[in-house]
């Protein structure tokens, strides 16, 4: 993705395909996007503009009310596990539970997947210096049968 018009872009698609369930592990080293790109999905899911999306760095979970196709509402839960050292505080968390209504979106959260459970879908954002300074590549990895069917869905758009 050479810009942030592209990133925008990646996530009004992703924005499409997501439903109450799924879990989008964002991996990147700090700078690379993840927040912005999260942000991104949100607003294609209808987050108002007046609502900000900020990185969860200290607050550790931040959840935003929109809606998915069709106008169904829907909780969506951005948590970045960046400061988190052990498995029982993101126990303590709950994003356990609010997966099974909502659509998780959790950063740095590759070394906790043994208490979340398994990806639908592990997004991996790099810098690449060589396509621009503002380029970033991305990586996906679809996890489970709903994993593949939303990244084959996703790269047939």
């Amino acid at each position: 993705m050479a810009s942030e018009a592209e990133t925008i872009a990646f996530g009004k698609r992703l924005a499409t395909l997501l439903r109450p369930g799924d879990f989008v592990l964002l991996e990147g080293e700090l700078g690379a996007g993840k927040t912005f790109l999260v942000r991104a999905v949100l607003r294609a899911l209808g987050v108002p503009q007046e609502e900000a999306i900020t990185s969860p760095t200290f607050a550790l979970v931040h959840e935003y009310a929109g809606s998915l196709p069709g106008s169904r509402e829907v909780v969506f839960v951005h948590a970045d596990l960046y400061r988190l050292g052990h498995p029982q505080e993101v126990s303590e968390l709950g994003l356990v539970e609010a997966r099974e209504d909502a659509i998780l979106f959790v950063e740095w959260g590759a070394a906790f997947v043994e208490v979340l459970g398994t990806p639908t879908v592990q997004i991996q954002l790099f810098h690449d210096p060589d396509q621009g300074p503002e380029a970033r590549r991305i990586e996906l990895v679809g996890q489970g049968d709903r994993g593949r069917t939303l990244l084959a869905s996703l790269l047939a758009s």
